[in-house]
């Protein structure tokens, strides 16, 4: 007799597959935190072609960390963020954006512009995610919003790419 496993989740594979909100919205704050942190690192040492946009990073990746901060101490939201919910396929990637590279002292623009393009990218996977799978409430309205504002400032960051990268500068 040929046990064949294939397709089959095992209980232990379906826990890991899931997350409590709770835990999606700490790992969300912690991604906005180390985001901010390294666009306020980076800004000094970039061009000044492209400083207003990392200082415009800086700003944004603030207001999602005060927003996750906001929810995680929210009262009304308790029983909410206690719901489990798959864990989003985008999740891994996500979760390794945390951990940040060292971009040197003069990092030149393509790469700065590639790798928030890489940040925004798994962002907005993540968010879109987050959004289709949590049920109807504030977090279903904050991913919905952040997964829309992750693809706008992703759009904009593209923009500015083939500017810096394809047509000699901005």
């Amino acid at each position: 007799m040929t046990n064949n496993t294939e397709g089959h989740v095992s209980g232990k594979e379906k826990l890991q597959a899931c997350s409590t909100l709770k835990e999606i919205l700490k790992q969300a704050t912690e991604f906005e935190r180390s985001a901010r942190d390294f666009y306020a690192l980076l800004s000094p040492k970039v061009s000044k072609r492209i400083r207003y946009l990392v200082d415009e990073l800086v700003i944004e990746e603030q207001a999602h960390y005060d927003l996750f901060t906001d929810l995680a101490d929210n009262a009304d939201i308790e029983a909410q963020i206690k719901l489990e919910i798959a864990t989003p396929p985008s999740n891994k990637r996500f979760s390794d954006c945390i951990q940040l590279p060292d971009l040197g002292d003069n990092p030149d623009d393509q790469t700065i512009l590639q790798f928030a393009l890489g940040r925004e990218q798994a962002a907005m996977d993540q968010y879109h995610s987050l959004a289709q799978s949590t049920p109807e409430g504030p977090l279903k309205d904050v991913f919905t919003f952040l997964a829309q504002e992750e693809t706008e400032h992703k759009n904009d960051l593209e923009k500015l790419y083939y500017e810096v990268v394809h047509s000699g500068g901005v």
